[in-house]
């Protein structure tokens, strides 16, 4: 049973325009993260809730107190970061998060976002230069097998990119090619037809959004799942867009999906080159893009291979038993 309590901390000697953020902005945070009622007045906080959640929002007040006596400064991102790294540990204040955001930030290996199953991060080199590559460019490729996270951490990305006001809105698209099916000979109306083609990206949204704000999003539009059709003619702004199976992209549904991006958006593309489903005399606007846009300045390539496989570990040796495969002319 939880138990109700009343806690105030002094906010004495701490420069409160910087600590509750320009029109109360990151003390809006606070009040949006938790459901304990926050009031300031004078040099006080006073805290009323949960005794858990109470010491939980205690703790986040006292780390971004000490980050900005020792950085002289506080951003709506180091609020969300904070908060995040208190709900998702157990350790003590006096600042702990402080290092490990400051490790955060000086590091090359990223977390990338902070969810109920714990911290979604890059585990490999591969993902690594790949989360680096999407923070310093706008528009990148991610190309190589299966169970690389390509998907997955763009997706993360996305949504870290949402949840610290970077984007308005995400958008997640897939080519709808029929592999072995016909869309029209499939039950139900269109959007029961295509939703198993879309099912991959509603499944990594599961893991990081709480079922109700992820429903909201959806409703809301802020979060859009769509096959890559309905992209045409649209101007993308203020979004994170995420053009997953590109490999399954036509050469000019490639450059359909290109230039929509619009003022400060953010694009990711992802595929494999050796699961290629369209027929054979059509081009792959994911091959032939390598060439066309290789040397742009703001367009980065990332190329995964079997050492970033985090699926289970047969995957790398499947991968590995189809290359030997083809490498010897597919004889027995």
């Amino acid at each position: 049973m939880s138990i109700t309590i009343e806690k105030k901390i002094s906010l004495e000697g701490v420069d409160k325009l910087s600590l509750l953020g320009f029109n109360d902005r990151h003390l809006a945070i606070l009040e949006e993260r938790f459901d304990s009622n926050i009031v300031v007045r004078g040099e006080q906080i006073t805290l009323q809730g949960d005794e858990d959640e109470v010491a939980r929002i205690e703790r986040v007040v006292k780390e971004l107190i000490f980050i900005l006596n020792k950085n002289r400064n506080l951003t709506a991102n180091d609020v969300e970061t904070v908060i995040d790294l208190v709900l998702s540990s157990t350790e003590p204040s006096n600042g702990g998060a402080q290092k490990e955001l400051q490790s955060e930030k000086e590091g090359v290996d990223n977390i990338v976002l902070f969810t109920k199953n714990g911290l979604i991060k890059a585990k490999t080199e591969g993902q690594r230069r790949y989360i680096k590559a999407i923070n310093k460019n706008d528009i990148v490729f991610g190309i190589g097998p299966a169970g690389t996270g390509k998907t997955y951490l763009a997706v993360a990305t996305a949504v870290a990119a949402l949840k610290n006001r970077q984007v308005t809105k995400i958008i997640l698209t897939r080519p709808a090619v029929e592999a072995g099916e016909s869309l029209g000979f499939l039950p139900g109306d269109l959007r029961e037809k295509v939703d198993p083609y879309l099912r991959p990206l509603y499944d990594a949204l599961d893991d990081m959004i709480p079922a109700d704000k992820l429903k909201m999003y959806i409703e809301r539009r802020i979060i859009e799942i769509a096959p890559l059709a309905y992209m045409r003619g649209r101007t993308l702004n203020n979004a994170f867009v995420i053009l997953d199976e590109a490999q399954n992209a036509s050469s000019l549904q490639m450059k359909m999906y290109l230039t929509r991006l619009g003022a400060n958006s953010k694009s990711v593309v992802t595929g494999d080159i050796t699961q290629i489903d369209l027929p054979l005399n059509a081009i792959s606007g994911l091959v032939e893009i390598q060439s066309v846009l290789r040397k742009i300045e703001g367009v980065a390539f990332v190329y995964f291979d079997r050492n970033d496989v985090v699926r289970h570990k047969l995957v790398k040796d499947i991968i590995d038993a189809y290359e030997d495969y083809k490498a010897n002319g597919k004889k027995e």
